[in-house]
């Protein structure tokens, strides 16, 4: 995993009357590295619907389709992956409920980096690295500091890196070099922003965080 994880807010694109699946087509435009579904208030019946509307698009981009916090919607949109949250189910249950999925999980502290990281996840997500104004009660703040001791830590084990919150094309050029990947929603649809902006947004995230360009297939949307 090398470069922008991008992320579908369904809250965020409501208050600006954006259409997930045309928001998705704009972002896979730039071959991002992974594409999550955050989806918190959205009924399950609804995001499974969104969810299965999305995997044909990624899988014809050839980007790996997450769901966040819903590993059984996962198995039954047949995503690769689930992230799973400190307060959700515990990567061992997801483990045992869902043994083809890819995980990753969220840390926000060098303790729970320690724990998600002994038990092998696919990747590790760490902040909030500045603050955020997408999270509602947020946790504290661990700076470029903390990002830079725990991306030695993960790199370590071997386990990529994800870099949480706050992060904007700015910041993530200066930090490319302490994180895999980088986990961005809102500058990746700044206010006044069209759907092509957010295609140049993605692929600028891209550049900077030095991904490698991918072949696309034939794209069926």
């Amino acid at each position: 995993m090398k470069g922008l994880y991008a992320i579908i807010d369904t809250k965020l694109l409501a208050t600006r009357k954006t259409d997930p699946v045309a928001f998705a087509r704009a972002l896979l435009e730039a071959r991002p590295a992974a594409l999550q579904l955050r989806a918190k208030d959205m009924p399950a019946r609804e995001m499974l619907a969104l969810l299965r509307a999305l995997g044909p698009m990624c899988r014809a981009a050839g980007v790996p389709l997450v769901a966040n916090d819903r590993a059984d919607l996962a198995v039954l949109a047949g995503c690769k992956m689930v992230h799973i949250g400190q307060e959700d189910l515990s990567y061992e249950l997801v483990r045992r409920i869902a043994p083809g999925l890819a995980i990753g999980v969220s840390t926000h502290n060098l303790e729970q980096l320690h724990r998600a990281l002994s038990v092998q996840p696919s990747y590790v997500a760490f902040g909030p690295v500045f603050e955020t104004a997408t999270k509602i009660q947020a946790d504290p703040v661990v700076g470029v500091d903390g990002l830079r001791v725990a991306s030695e830590i993960a790199r370590a084990a071997g386990i990529p890196l994800v870099a949480v919150g706050g992060i904007t094309l700015a910041r993530a050029k200066k930090l490319s070099n302490l994180a895999d990947a980088f986990a961005v929603i809102a500058d990746l649809f700044p206010p006044g922003a069209g759907l092509s902006d957010v295609t140049e947004r993605a692929t600028q995230f891209q550049r900077a965080l030095g991904a490698v360009a991918r072949g696309a297939e034939a794209r069926p949307w």
